[in-house]
């Protein structure tokens, strides 16, 4: 079955730096789109960042020119290298990929808490 597993999430300070990963398995990777989304307590899930295997990134607002996201379809794995981390990127982080407009699949994902 399709699985996604996210590493890397943890506690930063402010202005701090984290990177996530995402490995994928049990499905073709370069036939998918990947992204980051994250949710905050209290909060709707939103997409951080979106990256097709042929293409360019698309960010949130919010993190353009902090967030970078990248993959390597070798390994299956896509990456979100966070820069100047502020208390509002505190939430939930996590990794899902489509085929086409719908999020197909979900990993369970992992904790990112940055402290002021």
């Amino acid at each position: 079955q399709v699985q996604l597993v996210e590493s890397g999430g943890g506690t930063v300070q402010a202005g701090g730096s984290l990177k996530l990963s995402c490995v994928a398995s049990g499905l073709t990777f370069g036939n998918y789109a990947t992204g980051w989304h994250r949710q905050a307590p209290g909060k709707e899930r939103e997409l951080v960042a979106d990256i097709a295997s042929v293409g360019g990134a698309v960010y949130a607002d919010s993190v353009k020119g902090r967030f970078s996201i990248s993959r390597d379809d070798a390994k299956n794995t896509v990456y979100l290298q966070m820069t100047s981390l502020k208390a509002e990127d505190t939430a939930i982080y996590y990794c899902a990929a489509r085929r086409r407009g719908v999020w197909d699949y979900w990993g369970q994902g992992t904790q990112v808490t940055v402290s002021s």
